[in-house]
């Protein structure tokens, strides 16, 4: 199937969130047509952002494809792809309890019924590698086979998000697809790690966030330190002036006197003991490895989560002491200094943490560009 390259690629996205998705489909030539999810700020945050596409602010649940087709000016079988990650807490090892009854678990159900109906070129699906051990594997192997089901070739992945200049340890799995018959491609890796011949290298956390000014909640718009940009964060300061969202969680009278000690790479581990929290006064050195972590310059951030809690992991910015604010979480899941988050402050972490790194999401969407001339 030629394609015509004067036109760009439509695509829908389900589950959007904060739009990480949307935003590396956009950067790749794609025509976000229609974006839904039931979150109030995410629905803000995305229209903010991505004005053009119709955004359906309602649960998957309650939604039709004729609300699609209605909202995006589409016809049954012209959407060239369907992206979306549904909701992963079900899956996710953070998560207390795996279960694969977790009714969060069955909303990739409704997934597969608005593709059944829509019939896009091309799928994909989005989610914690987590999913994969659920029930011995079983969940991975329902996707795949619902999706044939209905007539599509499915296969899944778990990559690595720095291999795509991502600087972040953030692994997903993918699942992709395809109706027209042609072979499943996956991108190939952009970035390499710094021990490796190859380049360029990873993206480091001083490359990230190392030119941002310092934080504040007392203004909205902070502009630019004279700090020199790296090469990523000069792609990410592309039509600003300088950030928004740059606010950050306070931390308690205990919690700053124990960060004080902690070196750059170091953890809870370097707390003097009679500073430490009670429940960790027992944990073996090999335990929460992540715990109370601070970053180090030349490193990778740690996964972003919906929260930077130095309870969670290391969110101990490298130099200052203190966590990391909304913008600097940004920087490191890819979002360009533009981009705007909506609502609370904990609402701006969630948002940020739950998204699709942009560049592993535009590596995707133009794995789908070159899978078109396999046709």
């Amino acid at each position: 199937m030629r394609r015509n390259k004067l036109k760009k690629l439509k695509s829908i996205e389900l589950f959007a969130g904060a739009g990480g998705m949307s935003e590396g489909f956009e950067q790749a030539g794609f025509d976000i047509r229609v974006a839904t999810d039931f979150d109030a700020d995410c629905a803000v945050t995305h229209q903010i952002n991505h004005s053009s596409a119709s955004f359906l602010h309602a649960p998957i649940q309650k939604l039709t494809y004729k609300n699609f087709l209605d909202s995006g000016n589409l016809k049954i079988g012209e959407i060239d792809v369907m992206a979306g990650g549904p909701p992963c807490q079900g899956f996710s090892i953070n998560a207390p309890k795996r279960n694969i009854g977790d009714p969060r678990n069955e909303l990739f159900k409704h997934y597969v019924r608005i593709v059944s109906m829509l019939k896009p070129n091309f799928v994909v699906l989005e989610n914690v590698p987590g999913m994969l051990s659920l029930e011995g594997g079983k969940v991975a192997l329902q996707i795949v086979n619902a999706f044939k089901r209905i007539g599509y070739l499915m296969e899944f992945r778990v990559l690595f998000a720095p291999d795509f200049g991502v600087p972040q340890e953030r692994r997903r799995v993918i699942f992709f697809g395809n109706r027209l018959g042609v072979k499943v491609m996956f991108p190939k890796a952009s970035h390499f790690p710094a021990n490796s011949l190859l380049k360029p290298n990873y993206v480091t956390v001083y490359e990230a966030i190392g030119d941002l000014p310092s934080p504040t909640d007392s203004v909205e718009f902070l502009p630019y330190s004279r700090k020199k940009p790296s090469v990523y964060a000069l792609e990410l300061r592309n039509q600003s002036e300088g950030v928004f969202n740059h606010g950050f969680g306070i931390l308690g009278k205990k919690n700053l006197e124990r960060i004080k000690h902690i070196p750059p790479g170091g953890s809870w581990r370097d707390i003097p003991l009679g500073l430490l929290p009670p429940g960790m006064l027992k944990a073996k050195r090999s335990d929460h490895t992540k715990r109370y972590g601070r970053l180090h310059p030349k490193g990778l951030a740690s996964t972003i989560l919906t929260k930077c809690d130095p309870h969670w992991g290391a969110y101990i910015h490298p130099d200052q002491d203190r966590t990391l604010s909304v913008r600097e979480a940004a920087r490191f899941q890819g979002f360009p200094d533009r981009y705007r988050f909506s609502g609370s402050k904990s609402s701006q972490y969630a948002q940020v943490g739950n998204a699709v790194p942009i560049q592993l999401a535009r590596a995707i969407a133009k794995t789908i560009v070159a899978s078109y001339e396999k046709c």
